[in-house]
Protein backbone atom coordinates (compact mmCIF):
# COMPACT_ATOMS: atom_id res chain seq x y z
CA UNK A 1 0.00 0.00 0.00
CA UNK A 2 1.38 3.40 -1.00
CA UNK A 3 1.35 6.37 1.36
CA UNK A 4 -1.36 8.01 -0.75
CA UNK A 5 -3.54 4.91 -0.38
CA UNK A 6 -3.61 5.54 3.34
CA UNK A 7 -5.57 8.72 2.71
CA UNK A 8 -8.27 6.99 0.67
CA UNK A 9 -11.77 6.64 2.12
CA UNK A 10 -13.27 4.40 -0.54
CA UNK A 11 -16.90 3.48 0.28
CA UNK A 12 -16.80 5.09 3.70
CA UNK A 13 -19.84 7.10 4.80
CA UNK A 14 -19.47 10.50 6.47
CA UNK A 15 -21.77 13.05 8.08
CA UNK A 16 -20.68 16.69 7.91
CA UNK A 17 -22.57 19.42 9.75
CA UNK A 18 -22.56 23.05 8.70
CA UNK A 19 -21.80 21.82 5.20
CA UNK A 20 -23.51 24.47 3.11
CA UNK A 21 -20.42 26.66 2.74
CA UNK A 22 -16.95 27.36 4.07
CA UNK A 23 -15.08 24.69 5.99
CA UNK A 24 -18.03 22.31 6.03
CA UNK A 25 -18.53 22.44 2.27
CA UNK A 26 -14.81 22.04 1.55
CA UNK A 27 -14.64 19.12 3.98
CA UNK A 28 -17.62 17.33 2.45
CA UNK A 29 -16.18 17.65 -1.06
CA UNK A 30 -12.70 16.58 0.07
CA UNK A 31 -14.08 13.48 1.79
CA UNK A 32 -15.92 12.63 -1.43
CA UNK A 33 -12.76 13.12 -3.48
CA UNK A 34 -11.07 10.67 -1.10
CA UNK A 35 -13.84 8.14 -1.82
CA UNK A 36 -16.59 8.70 0.76
CA UNK A 37 -20.34 9.11 0.38
CA UNK A 38 -21.47 12.11 2.41
CA UNK A 39 -24.52 13.28 4.34
CA UNK A 40 -24.49 17.07 4.39
CA UNK A 41 -26.63 19.31 6.56
CA UNK A 42 -27.12 23.03 7.20
CA UNK A 43 -30.01 25.50 7.21
CA UNK A 44 -29.99 26.52 3.54
CA UNK A 45 -31.03 23.83 1.07
CA UNK A 46 -29.87 25.74 -2.01
CA UNK A 47 -26.31 25.89 -0.67
CA UNK A 48 -26.39 22.21 0.21
CA UNK A 49 -27.54 21.30 -3.28
CA UNK A 50 -24.55 23.11 -4.77
CA UNK A 51 -22.22 21.15 -2.48
CA UNK A 52 -24.04 17.93 -3.35
CA UNK A 53 -23.39 18.56 -7.04
CA UNK A 54 -19.67 18.83 -6.34
CA UNK A 55 -19.78 15.56 -4.37
CA UNK A 56 -21.56 13.80 -7.23
CA UNK A 57 -19.08 15.28 -9.71
CA UNK A 58 -16.39 13.50 -7.68
CA UNK A 59 -18.22 10.23 -8.34
CA UNK A 60 -19.75 9.79 -4.89
CA UNK A 61 -23.26 9.91 -3.43
CA UNK A 62 -24.65 12.79 -1.42
CA UNK A 63 -27.66 13.01 0.91
CA UNK A 64 -28.91 16.54 1.55
CA UNK A 65 -30.62 17.14 4.90
CA UNK A 66 -31.67 20.76 5.46
CA UNK A 67 -32.07 21.37 9.19
CA UNK A 68 -31.65 23.85 12.01
CA UNK A 69 -28.65 22.20 13.65
CA UNK A 70 -29.00 24.31 16.78
CA UNK A 71 -31.67 21.76 17.69
CA UNK A 72 -30.05 18.66 19.16
CA UNK A 73 -32.85 16.41 17.93
CA UNK A 74 -32.19 17.54 14.36
CA UNK A 75 -28.44 17.10 14.51
CA UNK A 76 -28.70 13.71 16.22
CA UNK A 77 -31.06 12.51 13.47
CA UNK A 78 -28.31 12.85 10.87
CA UNK A 79 -26.65 9.67 12.13
CA UNK A 80 -29.73 7.53 11.46
CA UNK A 81 -30.28 9.27 8.13
CA UNK A 82 -26.78 8.25 7.05
CA UNK A 83 -27.26 4.65 8.14
CA UNK A 84 -30.69 4.37 6.52
CA UNK A 85 -29.47 5.83 3.23
CA UNK A 86 -26.06 4.18 2.91
CA UNK A 87 -26.15 1.20 5.28
CA UNK A 88 -23.15 2.21 7.35
CA UNK A 89 -21.55 5.15 9.14
CA UNK A 90 -17.79 5.67 9.43
CA UNK A 91 -17.02 9.36 9.92
CA UNK A 92 -18.64 12.20 11.84
CA UNK A 93 -17.44 15.78 11.34
CA UNK A 94 -18.79 18.16 13.96
CA UNK A 95 -18.32 21.43 12.10
CA UNK A 96 -21.43 23.43 12.97
CA UNK A 97 -20.83 26.10 15.57
CA UNK A 98 -19.63 29.64 16.08
CA UNK A 99 -20.42 32.62 18.30
CA UNK A 100 -20.16 36.35 17.58
CA UNK A 101 -17.51 38.14 19.67
CA UNK A 102 -18.90 40.24 22.48
CA UNK A 103 -17.68 42.52 25.25
CA UNK A 104 -17.54 40.95 28.72
CA UNK A 105 -20.39 42.96 30.23
CA UNK A 106 -22.54 42.26 27.17
CA UNK A 107 -22.00 38.52 27.59
CA UNK A 108 -24.82 37.45 29.87
CA UNK A 109 -25.38 33.91 31.11
CA UNK A 110 -27.88 33.16 28.35
CA UNK A 111 -25.30 34.15 25.71
CA UNK A 112 -22.72 31.87 27.29
CA UNK A 113 -25.23 29.02 27.50
CA UNK A 114 -26.12 29.49 23.85
CA UNK A 115 -22.46 29.38 22.81
CA UNK A 116 -21.89 26.15 24.72
CA UNK A 117 -25.04 24.57 23.31
CA UNK A 118 -24.30 25.45 19.69
CA UNK A 119 -20.65 24.41 19.80
CA UNK A 120 -20.57 21.50 22.27
CA UNK A 121 -24.02 20.07 22.91
CA UNK A 122 -24.70 19.67 19.20
CA UNK A 123 -21.43 17.75 18.74
CA UNK A 124 -22.27 15.47 21.65
CA UNK A 125 -25.82 14.86 20.41
CA UNK A 126 -24.66 13.79 16.94
CA UNK A 127 -21.75 11.70 18.16
CA UNK A 128 -23.81 9.95 20.84
CA UNK A 129 -26.41 9.03 18.22
CA UNK A 130 -23.71 7.95 15.77
CA UNK A 131 -21.67 5.64 18.00
CA UNK A 132 -24.05 2.61 18.03
CA UNK A 133 -24.48 2.89 14.27
CA UNK A 134 -20.75 3.20 13.67
CA UNK A 135 -20.14 0.06 15.71
CA UNK A 136 -23.03 -1.77 14.03
CA UNK A 137 -21.46 -1.18 10.61
CA UNK A 138 -18.14 -2.78 11.48
CA UNK A 139 -17.47 -6.06 9.70
CA UNK A 140 -14.09 -7.53 10.46
CA UNK A 141 -13.02 -5.94 13.79
CA UNK A 142 -9.51 -5.64 12.38
CA UNK A 143 -10.58 -3.88 9.22
CA UNK A 144 -8.94 -0.56 8.52
CA UNK A 145 -12.21 1.31 8.18
CA UNK A 146 -11.62 2.47 11.71
CA UNK A 147 -14.35 4.87 12.76
CA UNK A 148 -13.50 8.52 13.29
CA UNK A 149 -15.02 11.65 14.83
CA UNK A 150 -13.47 15.04 14.07
CA UNK A 151 -14.67 18.25 15.73
CA UNK A 152 -13.80 21.73 14.52
CA UNK A 153 -12.57 23.86 17.41
CA UNK A 154 -10.70 27.16 17.21
CA UNK A 155 -7.39 28.73 18.09
CA UNK A 156 -9.42 30.87 20.50
CA UNK A 157 -10.08 27.69 22.45
CA UNK A 158 -6.40 27.61 23.48
CA UNK A 159 -5.39 31.29 23.50
CA UNK A 160 -6.78 34.48 25.05
CA UNK A 161 -8.21 37.47 23.25
CA UNK A 162 -10.52 40.27 24.32
CA UNK A 163 -14.11 39.76 23.17
CA UNK A 164 -13.90 36.00 22.71
CA UNK A 165 -15.04 34.86 26.16
CA UNK A 166 -18.15 32.96 25.06
CA UNK A 167 -16.71 31.66 21.78
CA UNK A 168 -13.32 30.73 23.22
CA UNK A 169 -14.81 29.04 26.27
CA UNK A 170 -17.13 26.95 24.10
CA UNK A 171 -14.37 25.97 21.69
CA UNK A 172 -12.07 25.06 24.58
CA UNK A 173 -14.83 22.87 25.94
CA UNK A 174 -15.25 21.21 22.54
CA UNK A 175 -11.54 20.45 22.39
CA UNK A 176 -11.53 18.85 25.83
CA UNK A 177 -14.77 17.04 25.05
CA UNK A 178 -12.86 15.47 22.14
CA UNK A 179 -10.07 14.30 24.45
CA UNK A 180 -12.51 12.81 26.93
CA UNK A 181 -14.68 11.19 24.25
CA UNK A 182 -11.55 9.66 22.71
CA UNK A 183 -10.80 7.94 26.00
CA UNK A 184 -14.37 6.68 26.34
CA UNK A 185 -14.60 5.36 22.78
CA UNK A 186 -11.13 3.86 22.29
CA UNK A 187 -10.08 1.61 20.67
CA UNK A 188 -13.01 1.21 18.27
CA UNK A 189 -13.66 4.88 17.50
CA UNK A 190 -11.03 7.59 17.22
CA UNK A 191 -11.96 11.12 18.31
CA UNK A 192 -9.87 14.18 17.44
CA UNK A 193 -10.30 17.88 16.90
CA UNK A 194 -8.79 20.76 14.97
CA UNK A 195 -7.79 24.14 16.37
CA UNK A 196 -8.70 26.26 13.36
CA UNK A 197 -7.06 29.62 12.76
CA UNK A 198 -8.41 32.46 10.63
CA UNK A 199 -9.96 30.99 7.50
CA UNK A 200 -11.39 33.03 4.64
CA UNK A 201 -15.02 31.93 4.80
CA UNK A 202 -18.24 33.96 4.82
CA UNK A 203 -17.58 34.71 8.49
CA UNK A 204 -14.61 36.81 7.40
CA UNK A 205 -16.22 38.52 4.41
CA UNK A 206 -15.95 41.83 6.25
CA UNK A 207 -12.18 41.31 6.36
CA UNK A 208 -11.90 40.65 2.63
CA UNK A 209 -13.47 44.04 1.97
CA UNK A 210 -11.20 45.90 4.38
CA UNK A 211 -7.58 45.96 3.15
CA UNK A 212 -6.23 47.35 6.45
CA UNK A 213 -7.94 44.68 8.51
CA UNK A 214 -6.87 41.95 6.10
CA UNK A 215 -3.26 43.17 6.26
CA UNK A 216 -3.39 43.19 10.07
CA UNK A 217 -4.54 39.55 10.13
CA UNK A 218 -1.94 38.45 7.59
CA UNK A 219 0.83 40.29 9.39
CA UNK A 220 -0.28 38.76 12.69
CA UNK A 221 -0.08 35.22 11.28
CA UNK A 222 3.40 33.69 11.18
CA UNK A 223 2.77 32.08 7.78
CA UNK A 224 1.68 35.45 6.43
CA UNK A 225 -1.73 34.59 5.07
CA UNK A 226 -5.32 33.85 6.03
CA UNK A 227 -6.17 30.18 5.74
CA UNK A 228 -8.29 28.49 3.09
CA UNK A 229 -11.15 26.12 3.84
CA UNK A 230 -9.25 23.37 2.04
CA UNK A 231 -6.43 23.67 4.60
CA UNK A 232 -8.87 22.44 7.24
CA UNK A 233 -10.51 19.90 4.94
CA UNK A 234 -7.13 18.26 4.30
CA UNK A 235 -6.64 17.86 8.05
CA UNK A 236 -10.08 16.25 8.37
CA UNK A 237 -9.23 13.74 5.64
CA UNK A 238 -5.98 12.88 7.42
CA UNK A 239 -7.67 12.39 10.79
CA UNK A 240 -10.51 10.37 9.24
CA UNK A 241 -8.39 8.06 7.13
CA UNK A 242 -5.96 5.22 7.69
CA UNK A 243 -3.20 7.83 7.51
CA UNK A 244 -4.32 9.01 10.94
CA UNK A 245 -5.16 5.61 12.39
CA UNK A 246 -2.67 6.01 15.27
CA UNK A 247 -4.05 9.38 16.35
CA UNK A 248 -6.82 9.84 18.92
CA UNK A 249 -7.58 12.32 21.66
CA UNK A 250 -5.52 15.02 19.93
CA UNK A 251 -6.31 18.53 18.74
CA UNK A 252 -4.40 19.35 15.57
CA UNK A 253 -3.39 23.02 15.23
CA UNK A 254 -4.09 24.20 11.69
CA UNK A 255 -3.75 27.92 12.21
CA UNK A 256 -0.80 29.34 10.29
CA UNK A 257 1.32 29.32 13.44
CA UNK A 258 -0.90 31.59 15.57
CA UNK A 259 -0.08 31.96 19.24
CA UNK A 260 -2.84 34.48 19.88
CA UNK A 261 -5.48 36.55 18.06
CA UNK A 262 -4.37 38.19 14.83
CA UNK A 263 -7.11 40.81 14.88
CA UNK A 264 -7.71 43.50 17.50
CA UNK A 265 -11.46 43.94 17.86
CA UNK A 266 -10.92 47.38 19.36
CA UNK A 267 -12.80 46.70 22.59
CA UNK A 268 -11.78 49.35 25.14
CA UNK A 269 -10.70 48.89 28.73
CA UNK A 270 -13.48 49.12 31.28
CA UNK A 271 -14.06 52.69 32.36
CA UNK A 272 -14.93 52.80 36.09
CA UNK A 273 -16.51 56.22 35.73
CA UNK A 274 -19.09 54.75 33.39
CA UNK A 275 -20.61 52.66 36.14
CA UNK A 276 -22.38 53.67 39.28
CA UNK A 277 -23.91 51.86 42.22
CA UNK A 278 -26.14 54.83 43.01
CA UNK A 279 -29.82 54.14 42.84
Amino acid sequence: MSILDRFRLTDHVAVVTGAGRGIGAATAVSLAEAGADVVISARTEAQLEQVAERIRAAGRRALVVPANLAHTEAVAGLAQAAYDEFGRLDIVVNNVGGTIPNAFLDTDVAYLDEAFHFNVSTAHALTRAAVPLMLASVGDPDEHRQKSVVSVSSTMGRTAGRGYLAYGTAKAALAHWSRLAATDLAPRIRVNGIYVGSVMTSALEYVAGNPEMKEQMEHGTPLGRIGEAEDIAAAVVYLSSRAGQYVTGKILEVDGGLQGPNLDLGLPDLAPSAFSTDQ
